[in-house]
């Protein structure tokens, strides 16, 4: 009596089991699949692909890095966001790899530099170096004013460290050594590291050695006398927290249109007028910012007004 309520049991869930899983694994899935498929679902539903010619090139959710895989910009195409997504072996030096996903994990805090006492490439930027470098590149690139409060006119954070007696507030009231902390001395003697500033409180302002430790004095960032309204914008100098972000914003893109015109030998206008066609508002209206899809631009760009270059 007992086993035959025990194979009663048994048969009973093994029952529930197979209605679930017609249920949940074929009917469910199949229904998903068929409303997704419906027009105006479909080209989401698929991943938002984009074609070229007949060959997928990508996806509008994915950002892309338009350069020549030595993190050069190509100048007849409009500029992503720095990436963080790379991977650590190199084989994609200029991020976007959409299998490595990746912030900088550097908070405002971060603005002392690491600098490798014997290979300058293996020195770890600060998030404040990291802005100041890339602010400078891009001015270079679009021709506008790249410096930023807190940066070098070299693209380092303006940094100093304040070495001498403390008061009873930690502070250095009779400084006897500053540091500039983010700039290197030369190896070249003949070419000596001329720090950004000459002298702090009537110190002489040191460069730093590689491979010193100067976190002992106090670190004094330095104003400096640039504008803080910046026409490089924040998203031109940091990644996304997924850095795959395929969006930059219209203030961006706009100081991007003259070379892109250049490039493609085309009116300023004729670029703009795309750039306005791939903008995004804010979501629902008040959600976010306006964006622009950098990606879905490029290509519309490479259709409507090839690179004869």
């Amino acid at each position: 009596m007992r086993m035959s309520a025990w194979i009663r049991q048994h048969i009973a869930a093994l029952r529930a089991l197979l209605v679930l899983t017609v249920i949940t694994g074929i009917i469910y899935p199949a229904v998903v699949l068929g409303v997704s498929q419906l027009p105006g679902l479909k080209d989401k539903a698929d991943g938002s692909l984009i074609h070229k010619d007949g060959k997928l090139v990508g996806s509008s959710l994915i950002g892309q890095a338009f350069t020549d895989g030595k993190g050069n910009a190509l100048v007849q195409y409009f500029q992503t966001r720095p990436s963080n997504s790379a991977p650590s072996d190199g084989s994609i030096p200029d991020g976007y790899d959409p299998t490595n996903t990746a912030f900088g994990n550097m908070g405002p805090e971060s603005i002392v530099d690491t600098l490798d006492a014997s290979d300058p490439k293996k020195d770890k930027l600060s998030l404040l170096s990291t802005v100041c470098s890339r602010s400078a590149a891009v001015g270079q690139l679009e021709g506008v004013d790249g410096s930023r409060p807190f940066c070098t006119p070299g693209g380092v954070g303006a940094v100093l460290s304040v070495m001498g007696d403390r008061d009873s507030h930690g502070l250095v009231t009779h400084p006897t050594k500053v540091v500039s902390v983010n700039e290197a001395c030369s190896a070249d003697s003949t070419h000596p590291t001329v720090p950004f500033q000459q002298a702090y409180e009537g110190v002489t302002v040191e460069c730093a050695k590689r491979g010193e430790d100067y976190s002992a004095g106090q670190i004094v960032p330095i104003r400096g006398d640039a504008s803080a309204d910046t026409p490089v914008p924040s998203d031109a100098v940091t990644a996304s927290a997924s850095g795959l972000d395929p969006q930059i914003s219209p203030e961006y893109a706009a100081i991007q249109v003259a070379r892109v015109a250049k490039a493609r030998n085309v009116s300023v206008d004729q670029i703009k007028a795309l750039v306005d066609a791939h903008k995004s508002g804010r979501a629902l209206g008040f959600l976010g910012e306006p964006t622009v899809n950098v990606v879905e631009l490029n290509y519309d760009l490479d259709s409507k007004y090839p690179f004869k270059g």
